[in-house]
């Protein structure tokens, strides 16, 4: 199911971060007649098409008040998202770190979801776009990594759920990318203007799972090997 720019109504979650800032710039490329740019504090964009809204996506009330203000929503972007370097161990950390990053990447990621799927869907069907990682798909990053598989999960089952009101949904892997989230990090970066652009590229052509990097592209065929393949670390207690 392909989805045009053209027109669109499009709203972003986490719009001031890098790869927010990349889903709105490239949506008014492609054509969309407005972008609503969504962050907890939302800032002015210089641009009468930009319409900045305020959103936490772990307050009920405010996910629901964003619901109503952007009813005429065409295209979800669900990239709100947070990560953490200490505290994400879910062996050491204390129960509340788990939660904390529980409640933005999964059940913040899922209000957005179940808020606005009634909106794409009086307005045609639309499209929703959830933003995952390769750490979907392998537990490296503890914490963060078991937030992002559940809402892995939960886009597949929505994508089900969603199908009789003709709402596209795509999954979107990424590995490391240069944003704010990952600096300071040592590691090979991927551009986050590259990772949009297969995005949405892969929204026009109607693609329901995007892997916008080779880290991704890797770790996803690994998910069919055995499980030394993707940590080998196990090697030496089999």
């Amino acid at each position: 199911m392909s989805t045009s720019f053209e027109g669109a109504v499009v709203l972003v979650t986490g719009a001031n971060g890098g790869l927010g800032e990349q889903f709105v710039a490239q949506a008014l490329e492609r054509g969309a007649a407005k972008v609503y740019a969504t962050a907890r504090t939302p800032r002015d964009w210089g641009d009468d098409r930009i319409v900045p809204l305020k959103l936490d996506v772990t307050d009920e009330a405010s996910v629901a008040s964003a619901a109503a203000a952007a009813s005429d929503t065409t295209i979800v972007v669900n990239n709100a998202g947070i990560s953490r370097r200490d505290a994400n161990s879910l062996l050491e950390s204390e129960m509340d770190d788990v939660r904390a990053l529980f409640e933005t990447n999964f059940f913040g990621a899922v209000s957005i979801v179940r808020a606005f799927a009634p909106v794409l869907g009086a307005n045609g069907g639309g499209a929703l776009i959830d933003v995952h990682s390769a750490l979907s798909w392998i537990g490296i990053s503890g914490i963060y990594s078991a937030t992002k598989a559940a809402f892995w999960s939960a886009t597949n089952s929505f994508r089900l759920d969603l199908a009789a009101q003709g709402t596209y949904v795509q999954g979107l892997h990424l590995g490391y990318t240069a944003t704010p989230m990952t600096a300071g990090i040592d590691a090979p970066m991927g551009d986050a203007a590259d990772v949009v652009r297969d995005s949405y590229d892969g929204l026009e052509a109607g693609t329901l799972e995007v892997l916008a990097d080779q880290t991704s592209i890797d770790v996803k065929a690994g998910l069919s090997g055995p499980l030394e393949g993707l940590y080998p670390q196990l090697q030496a207690t089999v």
